[in-house]
């Protein structure tokens, strides 16, 4: 297992560290994520907590019959394994590699001992969760009142904020899934914004080229999910 220092790479977690946290310096490893890796089942227990480096991985609520829509992201910003310190010992989530890259993973229970022992852990993951709730309803609502147009446009700006670079890597099959639609769906979405010069799509990968007219096509749901981050996690304790 490769391990290295470069701790920045998680927003979150040079918070943490910055913040008095040097306990889980020692006890951090650095992994690989491979898209499609299942990080955990919906019931299943939080084992592990990841502070994404260069991965992004995908929150997803499931039904009975196995469908499935992505309700929040999570990249550098953040950590997955929230439900572990909020009380609760399994996910009520699947969640899923979607961007391949890297990930810190620290053991659940070694989180759980220092988020009770320092005040500071607690208000810094706290303020993250509550962005990531804001996250969550903003996308349910966006499904319900949007357009698929707007929508994808806000999914493709959220992808790019967490990615290292403005390009991705996904089917148009794997984002209609992600966002619940038809594959023809995206297909012509892509076709549209690429013709207006906005992205590049070939061959599952698709570069955002024009981020200010993206964003202007976009809903208010991604300019208000972007203002509550940087808002909660510039905030200091």
């Amino acid at each position: 297992m490769r391990k290295l220092d470069n701790f920045d790479a998680n927003h979150l977690l040079a918070s943490l560290l910055e913040a008095g946290c040097e306990s889980l310096h020692p006890r951090l490893e650095l992994v690989p994520m491979t898209f499609g890796d299942v990080l955990y089942e919906a019931d299943s227990k939080v084992v592990h907590v990841y502070f994404p480096t260069s991965s992004v991985v995908s929150l997803r609520s499931v039904m009975e019959d196995g469908a499935s829509d992505e309700i929040a992201l999570v990249g550098s910003e953040g950590i997955v394994g929230v439900p572990l310190f909020l009380g609760a010992a399994t996910s009520p989530h699947r969640v899923v590699v979607r961007r391949t890259g890297y990930a810190f993973r620290l053991g659940g229970r070694l989180l759980l001992e220092e988020f009770n022992r320092s005040g500071a852990m607690q208000t810094l993951l706290l303020r993250y969760t509550q962005a990531l709730l804001t996250q969550i309803s903003q996308t349910i609502a966006c499904s319900r009142h949007h357009s698929i147009h707007q929508q994808f446009c806000r999914w493709l700006l959220s992808s790019v904020d967490r990615s290292p670079s403005n390009e991705l890597w996904f089917t148009h099959e794997s984002i209609a899934g992600m966002l619940g639609v038809r594959r023809e769906t995206i297909t012509k979405e892509v076709g549209e914004l690429q013709a207006a010069g906005l992205i590049q799509n070939g061959r599952g990968r698709i570069v955002v080229i024009d981020r200010p007219k993206l964003e202007a096509r976009a809903c208010e749901c991604y300019r208000g999910m972007k203002s509550e981050f940087g808002r909660l996690l510039s905030e200091r304790t």
